[in-house]
């Protein structure tokens, strides 16, 4: 048991209890609990295997490799049509988690087995993706821009082209890029603190 997730839990104003049911059951498998990102990570030889956050309408346990996961029951769930990798099961009461307790084992198990066999997911690289004009242009003005963003994580990469790509409106877009360009250059994600 890490220290610093009974600090996260104790926070908590929602889920708690079924979070702490989540806790339980992965503290009985071979991971180790961890804290990133500010929330419960379970990791399996230093790698991210599963994670539990809540949100407003529920709790979740998601598996950073879930789309390799064989989900013979149906529970997982991908957050929208651009996750590649993660897949969550979600939960709105100890009940539920109580319910799926062996399930929810299997899974885990079966994740660390993914995990100890060195399979990746194969996602779509950034470069697969089309650059906006608006983010073309700022990166053949702006110096050290390109370099930047290239030297970012792929998945960050992605996240940047995705979002600037969702405006429809061409001004949109090149707000959105204007506003992360500053961000890019310091080396960090959409979601990285400052």
């Amino acid at each position: 048991m890490n220290p610093k997730v009974d600090i996260f839990l104790n926070k908590l104003t929602k889920w708690q209890l079924e979070m702490e049911r989540l806790r339980t059951i992965l503290l009985d498998t071979p991971l180790t609990e961890e804290v990133k990102w500010t929330v419960p990570i379970y990791t399996y030889n230093g790698k991210n295997i599963v994670g539990i956050n809540g949100m407003k309408e529920y709790c979740s346990i998601a598996f950073f490799k879930g789309a390799l996961l064989k989900d013979k029951a149906g529970l997982l769930i991908q957050a929208t049509e651009h996750t590649q990798a993660a897949r969550s099961i979600h939960f709105s009461s100890v009940e539920e988690i109580v319910e799926k307790e062996a399930l929810l084992k299997a899974y885990v198990l079966e994740a660390i087995e993914i995990e100890k066999s060195g399979l990746k997911v194969q996602v779509e690289k950034p470069a697969d993706l089309p650059v906006p004009e608006e983010f073309q242009t700022k990166l053949d003005e702006v110096p050290g821009l390109n370099e930047a963003f290239k030297a970012l994580t792929q998945g960050r990469q992605r996240g940047y082209l995705l979002y600037f790509a969702q405006a429809k409106q061409a001004a949109t877009r090149a707000s959105r890029v204007e506003q992360y360009v500053p961000l890019i250059l310091m080396g960090k994600g959409m979601f990285d603190p400052m």
